[in-house]
């Protein structure tokens, strides 16, 4: 369920004897029937979860960071699904949980 396709390598230049990669393990989290958030993550081959039950949020979150996701990006219908995004994590200075806008308009 969690593969490495979501993670984003950075290579440093500056040091012409040894190049240094940073891997930054970044997870999209949305509903199951949600086709209108993340479509670019999604295009470019990184993995988006998509959750069938949004009451799975919360344990989906954790077992992200247990795998050493430091950034969570969450869309705004399953972030309103999650009880301890704001009191858990918003402390911390090692996880970023982002929450994405909603893409739906009520344009008439």
């Amino acid at each position: 369920m969690y593969r490495e396709r979501s993670a984003a390598f950075l290579y440093n230049t500056n040091n012409y004897k040894a190049k240094e990669v940073i891997a930054i393990k970044i997870s999209w989290i949305k509903y199951e029937k949600d086709d209108k958030n993340f479509k670019l993550p999604e295009r470019l081959g990184l993995e988006v979860l998509k959750l069938k039950n949004p009451e799975e949020t919360d344990d989906t979150i954790k077992k992200l960071i247990e795998k050493q996701y430091k950034t969570v990006i969450l869309s705004n219908e399953i972030a309103g699904f999650s009880e301890d995004i704001v009191k858990k994590y918003q402390k911390d200075k090692n996880i970023n949980i982002i929450i994405a806008t909603s893409k739906e308009y009520n344009g008439n």
